[in-house]
């Protein structure tokens, strides 16, 4: 995308204009109405995995659990025509995410913290755990991949393009979250693991999507030094709320009542994802008003030495 020239006193760079991004919104829309195409094909076809074998099993659902994220880059590139978003570095902030949630995940959750001896053992652990290391080591490594790959990139050069990078990352996180989950149980159910990867995508991409607002905003603005991290805790505490709703609703189990809770996953995410686009038009407007103060020449400047002297004397005299 061209970078726009920066606008007002408070822009840290080009392009602080966030210009309305149809073709993101229309991104978000279809990959919501993809996804429950997507399971509602596989509940279709239940029995499709009925003859295969443990690796066979295996072999399945690590494919399907490239679906969510194939598809919002599939949708998000055929959408972005008008306003071409470089497709490489969509993709390389998603790839990244993806090895490097695969490379920590191990460590992290299995030995550092080994969160299956105790998650699930109170709702209060299930709770915490969900917030503080399970969110805040996704959003970080949302946040790092971003920062990393694309944030001082001159085509990151509007506030929606945080959104759009973060939701990226947060669709390789989920993938291999999915992934690990098909590993360590020989396979899913076609029917119902479907509806899990999809409420799991769903989950990471939308909290990401708010990280992205706050690293979108401080791309262009003077923030202050708690801004990005409240982003990264406003994240981290949505996800874990989010994946606690759902397990306490029945989704961890993948009962046959999955269907509600991806009802309830899809949801939350659509408020989260209208909440993010709210605050993107009013980031907007804000902008905008301020530019169009500056080209009128009644934007507030500061008087200089020399006329606060001469005022004062007046004043004495």
């Amino acid at each position: 995308m061209a970078a726009s020239p920066s606008v007002g006193g408070s822009s840290r760079s080009g392009g602080a204009i966030a210009r309305p991004r149809r073709s993101f919104v229309f991104s978000v829309w279809a990959e919501f109405l993809g996804l429950l195409l997507f399971v509602a094909i596989c509940n279709l076809f239940p029995n499709l995995g009925g003859n295969l074998n443990d690796g066979g099993l295996i072999v399945l659902g690590l494919i399907l659990s490239l679906v969510p994220a194939s598809l919002w880059l599939v949708v998000f590139y055929r959408a972005d025509r008008m306003e071409p978003e470089p497709r490489q570095y969509v993709v390389a902030v998603f790839i990244g995410a993806l090895v490097i949630m695969a490379a920590l995940h191990q460590p992290l959750f299995a030995y550092l913290y080994a969160v299956d001896s105790w998650l699930y053992t109170y709702w209060w652990a299930q709770l915490l755990g969900g917030i503080l290391v399970i969110g805040f080591a996704s959003m970080g490594i949302v946040y790092l991949t971003v920062r990393a790959l694309i944030f001082d990139n001159p085509e990151f050069d509007e506030r929606t393009d945080g959104i759009v990078y973060a939701i990226a990352a947060g669709l390789g996180v989920a993938t291999v979250n999915n992934i690990v989950y098909v590993v360590q149980h020989g396979g899913v159910e076609l029917d119902i693991g479907s509806i899990r990867m999809v409420t799991t995508a769903l989950g990471y991409a939308s909290f990401a999507g708010v990280l992205g607002y706050f690293m979108g905003q401080s791309r262009f603005e003077k923030t202050p030094a708690y801004y990005l991290p409240l982003g990264i805790t406003i994240a981290a505490l949505l996800t874990g709320f989010y994946f606690f709703a759902l397990d306490r609703a029945g989704a961890g189990q993948l009962t046959d009542e999955s269907w509600r809770d991806l009802l309830l996953g899809g949801f939350l995410a659509l408020v989260t994802m209208g909440a993010v686009g709210w605050l993107v038009r009013r980031s907007n407007e804000e902008t905008l008003r301020v530019a169009q103060l500056n080209a009128a020449g009644d934007a507030w400047e500061p008087r200089s030495d020399s006329e606060a002297a001469a005022d004062g004397g007046k004043e004495a005299a």
